[in-house]
């Protein structure tokens, strides 16, 4: 088992992300935080640490169990990390996705009242 494992190859290992280089630039926007702190792509990760990545419009929180730099099936992923995302931060994930219907191909941009609830809900997230 692996000592020191990079917080970058830790994440797309066990598939937070789905290449590395996300993984990379995801740390160097400053959305991946570890004990409130904004971590470089460099950062080595340790077993039991609490890891929260924003995706907007909420933060995922990981909780380490086993340290890995190899990337797994998504079964053995699991056992590696656990997601302790709070309910209410899932729920405004399911409000989002409510919001943003997806527009059938050739639809079209969308129309001007369609515009107008988009940006309400966006100036309502801020």
């Amino acid at each position: 088992m692996p000592e020191n494992v990079r917080i970058d190859k830790y994440l797309w290992a066990v598939r937070v992300f789905k290449t590395r280089n996300l993984a990379t630039e995801e740390c160097k926007k400053g959305h991946v935080i570890i004990n409130d702190i904004q971590v470089k792509p460099s950062r080595i990760v340790r077993k039991n640490e609490k890891i929260y990545i924003k995706f907007p419009p909420i933060i995922r929180s990981f909780v380490v169990l086993d340290v890995i730099d190899k990337r797994v099936s998504a079964v053995l992923a699991k056992d590696a990390i656990q997601e302790v995302t709070p309910e209410v931060e899932l729920d405004k994930l399911k409000q989002v996705k409510n919001v943003f219907v997806r527009r059938d191909a050739g639809s079209g941009r969308p129309t001007k009242k369609d515009r107008r609830s988009i940006d309400k809900f966006r100036e309502n997230e801020l």
